[in-house]
């Protein structure tokens, strides 16, 4: 792939690092909070970071073991983040290589119709499975708050790969 003018040439991720990652946003989201309808989902925007920057380890099957991760933790419905999840990082992966041409801030003004909508369908499959209730206007808040914390999180996540500058004076890259 041609690199976009001025990007710097990442070194490769460890595995341990993603899983790593991953079990701390699974962790963040454990967090006993009173299950405050506007808290950002951690697993989702870690979800959505590594299915764009490493579609090859992080996909579907993680996705959905994840999902079911949080359904047991939060004694949801099983499969309801499951599903959610699946479907966020379908999307994510289906437009990765166009999103990983521009900056994090524009990145995230185009994942915000993708977060939206994952919390859409996790509203409305809560909404069909407990009874009908529907929170207000602050559920749209999480959504706003994950497409705000976007450039933070791919700057910290992407902070191991990137290569000092002037490694080496006889080498070009």
């Amino acid at each position: 792939m041609i690199m976009p003018k001025g990007q710097q040439l990442l070194l490769p991720v460890s595995p341990a690092f993603i899983v790593a990652s991953l079990l701390a946003a699974l962790a963040l989201n454990m967090l006993p909070l009173g299950r405050v309808v506007w808290t950002p989902d951690w697993v989702m925007v870690l979800l959505v970071f590594w299915g764009m920057h490493q579609p090859q380890r992080v996909g579907l099957g993680v996705a959905f073991a994840m999902g079911l991760c949080i359904d047991v933790g939060q004694s949801a419905l099983l499969g309801q983040h499951a599903l959610v999840y699946c479907g966020l990082m379908f999307g994510a992966q289906l437009t990765h290589r166009r999103l990983l041409w521009f900056g994090p801030l524009l990145q995230a003004l185009q994942l915000l119709p993708l977060f939206f909508a994952a919390h859409v369908v996790a509203l409305a499959l809560r909404a069909l499975t407990s009874g009908g209730t529907l929170p207000g206007l602050e559920a749209a808040l999480a959504p706003l708050l994950e497409t705000a914390l976007w450039p933070l999180v791919s700057w910290v996540l992407l902070a191991p790969q990137r290569r000092p500058p002037d490694q080496d004076d006889n080498r070009p890259l």
